[in-house]
């Protein structure tokens, strides 16, 4: 039997939008129980972000940040926009962008950082914040609503037996459940699908950013500096691009997103972003440095249309597990934490009320007609543009539709929709090239091994994989015919391989020690074969400074 203990809300995630929904529920009423659960061993070990942080998010939430120790400091300085070839650049002049898309009055940050510096002021306001518990399944009431969520479930060998160490849990039931689990959440996933609250949203599209922190020659640092590309080299191959941040102590956030909804399934992102790193512009500033860090995350991209109903019954869906960040701008930090104050104050106000495990359909109101959707609804129409025409088209026609939406109010083009999932994205590999990627240099350059040493990554060995394969013959009798089995390529640790043990006879391999959970596999698997849950809790990347 599982233990139970009772908080009037119960919040699950320790990022910007779980902590600013503790933040701002203590805030209002200091007498409510309020716990943050979060699977990483610590408040920001799973946090990976660019970032660029618009601060609309913590001006409301605590207005005098300013006056603070809190790590927002570098201030953007410079803001350059660039379209990449081969072996040159072209500036895309800042006047021609929308004034959304200016950086200036936003900070360098480190968001890992942030959320550390946001748990210590939640903790202060007497808020409950456990790490290494993840929430491993969802408690329901009788009449099918949500009540609570399992945590901290340990002590399983890898055929899922108990072992001499097991600990069940407990169940942590709450008046409301917050869920705030970042991209492709699991326990999002289960409630999406069984409240089917997806049904009148556009398919969800996803991108992969991939992340190192280097410390560089000071005469290329440049503190403030905030660079964008895109173009070279994805080409025709996939949409994407890159970001560089110089922030503190002559470091650098060197960052690679490549859209998931690319066809060829031959694509390798993680060999893209390192074939990006001999760029020019960039090789130049990187030899003589050192990389510090590395991680990866999916980021979600659907944008305004690719909202769920974000209400369900006993609780609320809290920042990218929602889909709340802004494509072109590359932001969802500032709609993370503003969507966990209105579920903070939506939430407080039912229980005032007395009501509890109640459906709260304000917040989806709240949400897309609010400060939300008003970031949201100017840039809606970039993406399914820029999958559709290219990224010339969603320069030229996305950019005028941007420009109408911040003038006029009004999107030209209405609301373009998505279509297809990512997944279903992928065609079979005969009716493309095979891609050949340059060896990595290693010092420029590394292999994927190498880099996953620098996330911090560790799962404890005897437990369930925590890859679930729906059929474990798909892999090798239908993706590697049909596909070349392309989690070889689209994960960007390493996870999967396909082994050749006799000649013509290969089995499948899942190196789940690797995994830094950026759930692409989830997403990009063309069968839809491979389930992420949470593993053992504190398992995973341990990031730093990220």
């Amino acid at each position: 039997m599982r233990e139970k203990i009772d908080y009037d809300l119960v919040i699950v995630g320790g990022g910007p939008a779980g902590l600013s929904a503790a933040i701002r529920a203590k805030q209002i009423d200091p007498g409510l129980s309020v716990v943050v659960l979060e699977k990483g061993s610590e408040i920001g070990s799973h946090i990976l972000s660019g970032a660029v942080l618009d601060t609309a998010g913590i001006d409301l939430l605590i207005p005098n940040w300013k006056q603070t120790d809190i790590p927002i400091r570098t201030k953007v300085k410079e803001d350059h926009f660039y379209l990449l070839g081969p072996a040159g650049q072209i500036k895309i002049p800042n006047f021609l962008l929308p004034p959304l898309m200016n950086n200036h009055g936003n900070y360098i940050v480190s968001m890992g950082n942030v959320c550390r510096w946001l748990a210590e002021q939640a903790e202060i306001l007497g808020v409950d914040i456990f790490a290494g518990m993840a929430c491993s399944d969802l408690v329901f009431g009788e009449k099918g609503e949500v009540v609570g969520v399992v945590a901290g479930e340990f002590g399983l060998d890898k055929e899922g037996n108990k072992t001499e160490g097991y600990e069940p849990g407990m169940e942590v039931l709450g008046k409301y459940v917050l869920l705030g689990e970042g991209v492709r959440g699991s326990l999002t996933k289960i409630l999406i699908e069984k409240y089917k609250l997806d049904a009148e949203s556009q398919p969800q599209k996803y991108g992969l950013g991939m992340k190192e922190i280097w410390e560089i020659d000071p005469k290329f640092h440049t503190e403030g500096k905030v660079f964008h590309s895109m173009g070279w080299p994805l080409g025709s191959n996939a949409g994407g691009g890159s970001f560089c941040y110089h922030a503190e102590n002559n470091q650098i956030y060197l960052g690679f997103v490549v859209h998931l909804n690319y066809e060829n399934p031959h694509v390798f992102p993680y060999m893209e972003f390192q074939k990006f790193k001999h760029h020019p512009i960039i090789k130049k500033m990187l030899e003589g440095g050192k990389r510090i860090s590395y991680g990866a995350r999916a980021i979600t991209e659907g944008g305004y249309q690719s909202i769920p109903k974000i209400s369900f019954p006993g609780g609320l869906i809290l920042g990218c597990s929602a889909g709340l960040v802004n494509v072109p701008r590359i932001k969802g930090n500032h709609n993370a934490m503003i969507s966990g104050i209105a579920a903070a104050q939506i939430a407080c106000k039912a229980i005032k009320e007395g009501l509890q495990n109640t459906e709260l359909n304000e917040y989806d109101t709240e949400i897309k007609n609010g400060r939300v959707g008003s970031d949201l609804k100017p840039v809606k129409n970039v993406k399914p543009i820029w999958s559709r025409f290219g990224l010339l088209a969603s320069l030229v026609i996305g950019g005028i539709d941007m420009w109408v939406a911040t003038i006029a109010r009004i999107n030209l083009f209405g609301t373009l929709k998505h279509g297809k999932s990512d997944a279903k994205s992928t065609r079979p590999t005969n009716k493309f090239k095979e891609i050949v990627y340059p060896k990595p240099d290693g010092k420029i350059s590394f292999d994927r091994l190498t880099n996953v040493s620098f996330s911090g990554t560790n799962h404890e060995e005897n437990q369930p994989c925590h890859l679930f394969l729906k059929n474990k013959n798909i892999p090798i009798k239908k993706n590697l015919p049909l596909y070349a089995e392309p989690a070889q390529r689209y994960c960007p640790a390493g996870v999967y391989e396909v082994l050749e043990k006799r000649k013509n006879s290969f089995t499948f391999q899942i190196n789940s020690q690797n995994c830094v959970h950026c759930k692409t596999c989830d997403i990009k698997d063309p069968s839809e074969n491979i389930t992420w849950k949470t593993p053992q809790g504190g398992d995973g990347p341990n990031y730093q400074n990220m």
